[in-house]
């Protein structure tokens, strides 16, 4: 029987000695012994064979050159367009200043210890969503997969809106920006420059033309139903963005360490720009009044707390896998509780300055047009392609703020779409290293290639209504259970006792009391009572602009449950291929293959299903 097929060069090395030394041992023995000299070899070639899976080293794993890009990865990812065209609206929208108690509240309580959980995971047992598995409950192993389809859901649409942004990006390179005046192709008789917008007039601001006519036009799909062709500007652009992505992952932490001095850094040397013009601006104090004005009674309402609750776990992002894989290629000794502190109150103080940028905006807008903040106000990418461009075309170097507007959008979003896409890639390459691991940069093509061509029905005339159901039903719904069951699975199958222990291996210290609680009791709840109120308003998130067919919310539950289904497909699946009696087989798929306590004992190659 040949040796095992292995993992490195070093495995190798270690085979072949073992097996020759066997051999010539055998080869010493007298010939007229052949019957027992023959049972005696088999026996020592499986001697050999155990001692080569215990003894061989396992395969060396890439680390981050400096610490500071580790964090710089992490922080990119989790400041993304959200912490832009979300929060300060939420925040105004929920009691200006009375709404940041809540928000610190469930910072504390529920996104930060999960934070904490998928840093110190990824760091200990270094390895993805997928392979992690076997080493703290090997019957969730389908958490993995479903974080890979929800990661692959989300590179459908998400690129597709950095793929806008560098469309106006391109557009802002012209003497005057496109959506300055109402001479151009696209504009409609309704257009009116936003100086002579009046209320309860039917009229539409070349900030508004341009983005639905020109970038999406999507006046020529019928919604869903016919989303008409693909439009081939948007394609190139979003191709443009896959280009970036690619270039950035191909090598690993190698490659992505060195984009992340760029697209994390240069959202933070914009937004101060910003800032710095927007409080210039007249009527700019009173949109950051808007902006901070508590109003206490809004506190009463559960819809807050819920509101605090789903940003900053969104905003965080636990349970897309990244938070695993960028931590699988720190040191082992690495502090990973002092990162997840810094790193999740950057992210936080981040969301707040960016309120500060927007309301300046904002306030100067309602100015200029003689109107309150609320009327002038809109959430999602509204914010960031209308409004906020708007206000840029009536200040002195419209093209300027515009080029730094947007570069600081696409910057913000390539962070968010590498994070998302290299915690699925380290996850399958862990899994299947020599199919792979050893061959990433022809997978991570492949990979990015097959994502783009399923993100092409974005690009038709209609694909934002497609971007908008991919959003909520994609990962939007199903990443909140996946991240329940995670912290389910372990805190409380792999035990939370375990878990502290072997953060202690780490860091030299215990986690204290607080996390511990944290951890068992109220973190997975969070995540529960998320879930289940988003399930409950789920047809609210989609907006009230477009409404979407029936065929399309049933098309929508298909995609939530796809990755859900994930999690008990694989119980059952292991289940039937664990040997053993029932109850045997129900204990061994619930208790880890591979025990923090016997972490020397190494195997070399091979994948564990």
């Amino acid at each position: 029987m040949a040796a095992p097929e292995t993992e490195d060069q070093n495995c190798t090395d270690h085979s072949f000695k073992s097996k020759t030394l066997t051999e010539n041992d055998a080869g010493k023995k007298s010939p007229n012994k052949n019957h027992k000299d023959k049972n005696n070899k088999q026996n020592k070639d499986n001697v050999t064979r155990v001692v080569v899976v215990a003894l061989t080293p396992d395969r060396r794993r890439e680390t981050w050159n400096k610490k500071v890009e580790f964090l710089l990865a992490v922080v990119g990812f989790a400041v993304d367009l959200g912490n832009v065209w979300r929060f300060p609206y939420i925040c105004y929208q929920n009691g200006g200043g009375a709404f940041l108690i809540p928000y610190t509240i469930m910072l504390i309580f529920g996104g930060l210890p999960l934070f904490y959980m998928e840093l110190a995971l990824g760091q200990f047992h270094r390895s993805g969503c997928l392979t992690i598995w076997k080493r703290i409950c090997p019957a969730l192993k389908g958490v993995g997969y479903a974080i890979c389809l929800i990661d692959i859901y989300m590179g459908m649409y998400y690129n597709t809106i950095i793929g806008w942004a560098l469309y106006y990006l391109i557009a802002s390179f012209q003497s005057e920006l496109p959506w300055t005046k109402c001479t151009n192709d696209w504009n409609t008789i309704f257009c009116r420059p936003v100086t002579e917008l009046l209320p309860n007039v039917t009229a539409s601001s070349p900030a508004r033309e341009f983005f639905e006519r020109e970038v999406l036009e999507q006046y020529k799909s019928d919604g869903l139903n016919r989303m008409g062709p693909i439009k081939p500007a948007l394609a190139l652009c979003v191709f443009a963005v896959f280009i970036l992505v690619y270039f950035s992952l191909w090598k690993g932490v190698r490659s992505t360490g060195k984009a992340v001095w760029i697209t994390a850094l240069a959202p933070y040397v914009v937004l101060i720009i910003l800032l710095g013009r927007g409080v210039s601006l007249p009527g700019a104090s009173e949109g950051i009044r808007y902006y901070l004005t508590p109003d206490w009674d809004k506190l009463y309402s559960s819809k807050v707390w819920i509101d605090a609750a789903s940003q900053i776990f969104f905003s965080l992002g636990p349970g897309f896998g990244t938070l695993l894989a960028l931590s699988s290629y720190n040191k082992f000794n690495n502090n990973c509780y002092r990162d997840a502190i810094l790193t999740s109150t950057i992210n936080c103080l981040t969301s707040f300055l960016a309120g500060f940028v927007i309301f300046s905006v904002l306030g100067y807008m309602a100015h200029v047009q003689h109107k309150s903040v609320e009327e002038v106000g809109l959430e999602g990418p509204g914010l960031v392609f209308i409004v906020y461009p708007e206000a840029i075309a009536t200040m002195s170097g419209s093209v300027f703020w515009s080029i730094i507007f947007f570069l600081m959008l696409i910057t913000l979003g390539l962070d968010s779409t590498f994070g998302g896409l290299e915690a699925m890639i380290t996850a399958l390459c862990d899994e299947y290293p020599k199919v792979l691991g050893r061959h990433r940069e022809t997978f991570v093509a492949f990979l990015l290639f097959g994502i783009y061509i399923c993100a092409l029905p974005t690009t038709t005339y209609g694909g934002v209504y497609l971007v908008n159901m991919l959003n909520i039903y994609g990962p939007g719904l199903a990443i909140l259970f996946v991240v329940f069951v995670e912290a389910a699975g372990v805190c409380w199958i792999y035990g939370t006792d375990n878990f502290a222990r072997d953060i202690e291996k780490m860091i030299g210290h215990r986690p204290g009391l607080f996390w511990r609680i944290c951890w068992k009791y109220i973190s997975p709840v969070f995540i529960l009572i998320i879930f289940v109120f988003s399930l409950l308003s789920h047809e609210q998130m989609l907006g009230t602009e477009y409404a979407y067919p029936e065929w399309s919310l049933q098309v929508g539950y298909v995609l939530t449950a796809s990755s859900i289904m994930c999690i008990p497909i694989y119980i059952v699946y292991k289940f039937a291929i664990t040997p053993g009696n029932l109850l045997q087989r129900w204990k061994m798929i619930w208790q880890a293959e591979h025990s923090s306590d016997n972490s020397a004992l190494t195997y070399c190659g091979g994948t564990e299903v």
